[in-house]
């Protein structure tokens, strides 16, 4: 038996993600807001209190099943708010960094202290961006964001290798995807993402990957014993 958990799996590429691990026959849970049916819990990231509550209660049921693998996707994230960050409105920080790290962090630690005492083989799957690395004008939270999720996906892998049945972590970092995130940032104004001609071009040059190709892709990383602490692209697997 192999079980799936997923973060953010409602739409785009945490969708597409749900659909390939259950076409593959895994148990699959997805944790979103506005995802439907028997896979699905009710889980609302942008609360800290409610989420980390779900996660525990799904992750506590499940970790006495007899799993020979277990993979957690932290895939969950935000791009909001885009915009130089002093023309932003300050009720939107704490929320993005609560979505963008702060539930990863729970995710993870949970799934660390729930999971670790299985003989399962397990995994830990961070979806970054190549805006951890690279800055953007109007992304600085989102930049930062992804950073941080980077570090955390280092330090937790150093800290498992000290563990007997260690878990490996590791972060990928998908490409441009044509999700309803490409669209907000195609109709954001010049003045708060410079970089919007970019991104039109991509779409107009079609040049943007599906969330099906972004996730088979994302497998095919995760399948090939990846290193645990690494960062991958899919633009160079």
């Amino acid at each position: 038996m192999k079980l799936a958990l997923i973060t953010g799996g409602s739409k785009g590429l945490g969708k597409a993600l749900v659909q390939l691990y259950l076409d593959l026959g895994w148990e699959v849970r997805e944790f979103s807001r506005s995802g439907v049916g028997p896979n699905h819990v009710p889980c609302d990231f942008a609360d800290a209190v409610q989420s980390s509550t779900v996660l525990q209660q799904t992750f506590t049921e499940l970790s006495s099943g007899a799993w020979t693998d277990v993979v957690l996707i932290n895939n969950v994230g935000t791009l909001d708010p885009i915009g130089p960050l002093e023309l932003t409105d300050s009720v939107s920080w704490p929320k993005h960094v609560q979505i963008n790290i702060s539930s990863c962090v729970s995710a993870t630690g949970l799934f660390l202290q729930l999971f670790s005492t299985r003989a399962a083989r397990r995994l830990i799957v961070n979806i970054s961006s190549g805006a951890a690395s690279t800055p953007y004008h109007g992304w600085s939270l989102y930049c930062a964001s992804k950073a941080a999720l980077e570090a955390l996906t280092r330090c937790v892998a150093l800290e498992q290798k000290e563990q007997p049945n260690p878990t490996k972590v590791i972060a990928i970092r998908p490409g441009v995807i044509d999700t309803q995130m490409q669209s907000t940032i195609r109709s954001q104004d010049p003045e708060h993402f410079k970089e919007k001609a970019k991104f039109v071009q991509l779409k107009s040059e079609q040049l943007l990957l599906s969330p099906r190709d972004a996730a088979h892709k994302v497998h095919a990383i995760i399948v090939a014993s990846p290193k645990s602490g690494e960062v991958y692209d899919v633009r160079s697997a």
